[in-house]
């Protein structure tokens, strides 16, 4: 596996938050934003039961880098 595409997903049931860690730039705005779900000390280091979608969708937008984008589970 080339270290250059890993992807990482994680899911609280109803989003499923994608992070490429090629692209992330560490800028910092998910810890910022969003705390209790993203903690680089932790593994894993995003929690997306710790938000609600809505807050996480708003969250990943802001997201300078492009490096955290989401999809919608299917149910």
């Amino acid at each position: 596996m080339d270290p250059k595409n890993t992807i990482k997903e994680y899911t609280n049931g109803e989003i499923i938050i994608v992070w490429q860690p090629e692209l992330c730039t560490h800028a910092g705005v998910c810890v910022k934003m969003l705390p209790k779900v993203y903690n680089p000390r932790e593994r894993p280091w995003v929690k997306p039961e710790n938000a609600s979608t809505a807050e996480l969708i708003a969250q990943i937008d802001k997201c300078p880098s492009g490096a955290l984008s989401y999809r919608m589970a299917e149910k």
